[in-house]
């Protein structure tokens, strides 16, 4: 549990004392206002956990075992699952939302042991599980975790001792393949051992996840150390750790690599935590992780190289949460691409300079430094909204070849093998 998710939980309005089987009650707001017959409705559910209501006068304070949840009546309303409202065969919503009176309240509250029950105005009747309730309400959002991660260091990978997976199991069966997923979901790098050192090969392994996402660099790539495009990395000099595509306005989600070839010494592959020395950030200054997750910045990649010739630009801060849970969920990195910092005020600019050395200074500590020499016939999949990637310089030829995936589609794929992303 990261910390921040522990302070939001600790801090949050549904840490509120109350013991099990009493009756449970709090102060009324905007009681002028609320219906007299209504005003009354308070209930303790018979189930397992308890259970109380009151209403207010645009909502519904509804508390369920230990978590209290103010609901909306629009918003009560908007959501029905009744069959005129919601078509259960393809998921979607046939309600017109625009069309329910913004200030509609129920005329009737029930609730039993599992389910609350509005009636409306028109005589329309709403069902509500209240397990479905906590889980989809607002705070029942803020005490998940959108996407369970296992944060680490070198030390950390290393122990846990994450396995491979046979590229034959990946491609071949679902528990293959629901393995490397659940690596990937948790550590944000993956690994296929025995892939055939063939683009063609590598290529058959990533659309088993994804699509795969076509960019200016093209669908596949070769990597040399040609300089053929405008960048550092291809050249035999160190880079530093970063995150790829940061001048998109949506980074790439996921990057695969292959070494296909490496006739030399040197070129081993850097990989950092991001979300791991983010943590570290928070736990020690939170004001400045929460500058480094609200100052918006620029990454711009400028290339006129042969017939390449580019210009992308990017915006959003360093690192980017999840507003309800302050879950981080997107770290953009890369101080090659960053481009000139016009968009933050003078009074605001050291301090973010401050907070991005903080950051920094806990992507390079030595312990946070997973080194992999990626050899033919061992993929490596990388979250690039997570994982910092590197390497060190390197001699003689080398040849990689790569491609970049769609963080909609990996999820997707995940999602369906019964994984949490």
């Amino acid at each position: 549990m990261w910390c921040w998710r522990l302070a939001w939980l600790l801090r949050g309005p549904c840490r509120q004392r109350g013991s099990s089987g009493r009756r449970w009650l709090w102060p009324l707001r905007d009681t002028r206002t609320v219906v007299a017959a209504l005003t009354r409705g308070h209930h303790t559910a018979p189930g397992s956990l308890p259970c109380a209501w009151q209403l207010h006068g645009d909502h519904l304070e509804l508390r369920y075992g230990n978590t209290l949840m103010r609901l909306d009546f629009v918003w009560l309303r908007d959501h029905c699952r009744s069959a005129s409202c919601y078509n259960t065969k393809t998921n979607q919503r046939s309600l017109d939302t625009a069309s329910v009176d913004l200030a509609i309240r129920p005329q009737a509250v029930r609730v039993d042991e599992t389910t609350l029950f509005l009636t409306w105005p028109d005589g329309h009747v709403t069902r509500y599980g209240l397990e479905w309730l906590l889980k989809n309400s607002y705070e029942g959002q803020k005490k998940q975790v959108m996407h369970p991660r296992i944060l680490w260091n070198a030390e950390i990978y290393r122990q846990a001792q994450v396995p491979s997976v046979d590229c034959r199991s990946f491609l071949e069966t679902d528990e293959g393949l629901k393995e490397f997923l659940q690596n990937f979901l948790l550590y944000g790098i993956a690994f296929v051992e025995n892939v055939t050192p063939t683009k063609e090969d590598t290529e058959i392994l990533a659309e088993r996840i994804s699509i795969i996402r076509e960019t200016i660099y093209g669908r596949m790539w070769y990597f040399t150390s040609d300089f053929s495009r405008g960048d550092t990395a291809y050249t035999k000099l160190a880079l530093d750790r970063h995150t790829d595509t940061t001048y998109f306005q949506e980074p790439c989600g996921i990057q695969v690599f292959h070494c296909l070839k490496h006739e030399g010494t040197g070129g081993r592959t850097l990989l950092v935590d991001g979300f791991h020395a983010a943590e570290q950030v928070l736990c020690r200054a939170p004001e400045q992780f929460e500058l480094l997750s609200k100052v918006p910045l620029k990454h711009e990649y400028v290339e006129n190289v042969g017939g390449c010739h580019n210009h992308m630009i990017g915006v959003g801060p360093v690192l980017n949460v999840y507003p309800w849970n302050n879950e981080l969920y997107l770290i953009r990195y890369n101080n090659y691409d960053r481009a000139v910092i016009n968009t933050v005020p003078y009074d605001v600019v050291r301090r973010w300079y401050h907070a991005h050395r903080t950051l920094t200074t806990e992507l390079r500590r030595p312990e946070n430094e997973l080194w992999v020499k990626l050899k033919p016939g061992k993929a490596l999949f990388v979250d690039n909204w997570r994982v910092l990637h590197g390497r060190e310089a390197f001699t003689g030829y080398r040849q990689l070849c790569g491609c970049y995936l769609t963080r909609d589609d990996v999820l997707n794929t995940a999602r369906l093998l019964g994984l949490q992303a």
